[in-house]
Order: structure tokens, then sequence, then C-alpha cells
């Protein structure tokens, strides 16, 4: 396989898209937790480019429209229809003094504060402010971003759920896709069982899903996964490190969703590298590559801040993987056993 290779989404759009099965996340590039030179960024991006990578995925909140703005030059550069484009909904940017400023991991962000809105008035709000900061007309996806209870808490996550379906926000969603403006509807979260509760209340095409289906967790097999092959939902897979543990090993100081990793985590990891290692294959090239083997998961977006980090991303993905390894993995109860691995049939 290589990140060149591409898959349609899902097979019900009147005009199918196209991704390719590496995609590029915008997140580091508005500055997550460390500033980034502007030509730092479009080096960066020029680099996913020059690597075959053809989708491309950022949100408002990352670097409070930073990470939008450093897109705009380079999707001009690379051409508008060459490439697909994804973005979000949920966070409005507005105006505000400078101690009110409101940048959760970024820093050396624009003077902006986030308002929480998944009305209908907030997508549209959101969708046109979006467009301006990255210069185009529309957007191939268009994701609900972070309505799960993991951002806001039960009690809120319930209120923004009414908003997105009693207060309008859906119904912006299928308006915009109805005009040609996005291709696609969904939710970028980082919980399955979100995704799973969306699916029952509307028409979704696809989710960006973070780190929630990787060697480590595999519970979306459950239910969340089968219903999206059954529904052709489309899954965009973020996070495949699991925040980084996968990319890094067992090291002391590993994390693993987006803290220290446990105990538990720690010697679970131990065990795959121990396979791994049997294999001659590094942990996070086996850990960038198991996702793709689901018929629900169309891409992977490892994070990339730098030229060599983009080149090392496509070198891991591309790196060859021995099948007695996936057998292996399965043997020593490390994979579940219905977790579809690389190179075996399956149904699409």
């Amino acid at each position: 396989m290589k990140i060149t290779d591409t898959v349609s989404l899902n097979d019900r759009a009147a005009t199918p898209i196209l991704l390719t099965r590496m995609g590029f996340g915008g997140a580091p590039l508005g500055n997550l937790y460390r500033p980034i030179a502007e030509a730092d960024a479009q080096a960066t991006l020029q680099a996913a480019w020059d690597a075959g990578i053809r989708y491309f995925d950022t949100a408002p909140q990352y670097g409070l429209g930073r990470s939008e703005t450093r897109f705009a030059p380079a999707l001009e550069r690379f051409g508008r229809d060459r490439l697909t484009l994804s973005t979000k909904i949920g966070r409005v940017l507005v105006d505000c003094a400078p101690d009110e400023v409101t940048p959760e991991a970024f820093v050396d962000v624009p003077q902006k504060r986030i308002v929480f809105d998944y009305t209908y008035d907030g997508v549209m709000r959101s969708f046109d402010d979006s467009r301006a900061r990255l210069g185009v007309e529309r957007a191939e996806i268009l994701l609900i971003h972070d309505i799960d209870a993991g951002t806001h808490g039960a009690e809120a996550s319930e209120d923004k759920l009414r908003e997105l379906f009693s207060g309008g926000g859906y119904r912006a969603m299928s308006e915009l896709r109805d005009a040609g403006l996005v291709g696609a509807i969904g939710a970028g979260v980082n919980a399955w069982e979100i995704c799973e509760r969306l699916l029952g209340e509307a028409e979704f095409d696809a989710f960006l899903l973070a780190g929630r289906y990787t060697l480590l967790e595999q519970q979306a097999l459950e239910s969340f996964l089968p219903l999206c092959v059954a529904r052709d939902v489309g899954i965009i897979l973020g996070g495949p490190y699991n925040s980084g543990i996968l990319a890094t090993g067992a090291v002391p100081g590993a994390h693993y969703d987006y803290a220290a990793a446990p105990a538990p985590i720690m010697e679970q990891v131990r065990r795959i590298e121990t396979v791994c290692a049997a294999h001659d294959t590094p942990l996070i090239a086996a850990a960038l590559q198991f996702p793709l083997a689901h018929p629900a998961v169309r891409c992977v977006i490892p994070g990339a801040s730098t030229p060599d980090e983009v080149r090392a991303n496509v070198a891991v993905f591309e790196t060859p993987v021995p099948a007695a390894l996936w057998s292996d993995l399965r043997a020593e109860g490390l994979i579940r056993p219905d977790a579809p691995i690389p190179g075996e049939s399956h149904a699409a």
C-alpha cells in the first residue's frame, strides 16, 4: 500500500470524494504546543503535497484560525480542484480583549476567543468564517467538532446535541451539502460512542475519529464499525499512535490519550513491541498500518509539524510489515480476533 493510493469516502456522494490513504492533519500548524514560523509551515504543507498526499484537514480551533489561514496560500499553490479538504464547525471565533483569548493548547494565536455554537446560525457563521480564512468557496467534508462529553461534560454535551438537532445545526449542514458547498457531512471527535449516537439521530457521511481504533483500542468493533460498513459511512482515523505511545514505545514519560500512560497500557505496549521486534518491524509502522485493514477506515492522518516529520510518516506508512506479525499479535491476544488485519480478505 502507498499513500498515493486513493479510495472513495463512500459510494453515496453524487461526485466521488477521494482520499489518499494517508492525509495531513492541520492541528500542528496552528502552533500546537509551540510556535511554528510561517515559512516552516508552508514547507511542511509542501512536503505533504510533494509526497503525494491529497487530503488535508483543518479546523477553526487549530490556533484560533491560524491553521486555516496557513492553508490558504498552499491550497492556491496546489490547485483547489486537485485535493480534498475538510474543516469543522462548532467553535465560532470572536474578537476579544487580550485577557479573554482562549488558546487551549495552542500558542502565539490571534486575539480571539472560542464560543461553542452548534445552532443553525453558528454553523453558517463558522463555515463562512472558515471559507474566508481558507480562501475557498467550498469544502469537500464538513465535520461537527468535539460535541462529545469529553469536551463539554455529559450535561453540556446533551445541550450541544439539542443545539445541533433542535437548534438547526444539522439542518444547516444538510443545506450546505444540498447546495454543493460541502460534499459530505460528519463529525470529528475523540469517542466512537458519540458517532454511533449521531448515526442514530440522522444521516451522516463520515467521521474523523481520533485515537479510538488502534493497536491498543478496538472496542469500536463491537457495534460502531460494523454499523459504518452497513451504512456506507467512511472513517478517517486520526491519532493512530494514541497520543504518542505507539510511536515512541513504552519509554519513560510516554503519553496515552493526552496524559502519562498508565502501567497497564505500558505493559501492553511492551508486549506489542516484543512481537514487532521478533519480526524486525518498527512498532510505529504496525500502528500506522493496522487501522487501514478495516473496511470502514478510508484514511489515516498522523501528525506532522515539519517536512522531516512528513517524510518520516511516509516512510513508516510504506514500511513492509510481514503477515506473520499480525498473526502473532492475534495469537498473543494483543489484537481482537475479529479485528481485520492487513492482507486478510474481508467484506467491504
